[in-house]
């Protein structure tokens, strides 16, 4: 039996899968319950509403709010994936730059030990 997964312990792909594709819904209906619950309010205030209208206005409400609240996630999503892309290219370009520093260290202090290795040669003759 193994153990239970600890707090902040990496998931593996399938697990992780699920476990996003799990939050999503919950939050698809947590905006559900709220888009639904922002309608009803609505036609609260329209008392001169029939049921089956009252009914229409919450549906149709309903379905614009998530459709903007899935285009906000999207365009989220978006950037994210933009930023992570451009944080990347740097992160590669300052890695490149430091291991070329390095190299140039490396050379430069072989050729000195190289240099003084020399010169000790040449005064002990």
């Amino acid at each position: 039996m193994t153990s239970p997964r600890r707090h902040g312990a990496p998931l593996d792909g399938q697990s992780g899968a699920l476990a996003n594709e799990v939050e999503g819904y919950l939050l698809l209906q947590a905006e559900r319950e709220q888009a639904q619950r922002e309608a009803e309010a609505l036609c609260a205030r329209l008392p001169w509403l029939t049921s089956g209208q009252a009914e229409d206005l919450t549906r149709h409400y309903t379905e614009q709010r998530l459709g903007l609240t899935r285009q906000a996630l999207q365009a989220t999503a978006d950037r994210a994936k933009r930023l992570r892309g451009e944080y990347e290219a740097r992160y590669a370009a300052l890695r490149r730059t430091l291991l070329r520093r390095h190299a140039v260290c490396a050379c430069v202090l072989f050729a000195c030990s190289v240099t003084t290795g020399a010169g000790v040669c040449l005064l002990a003759r």
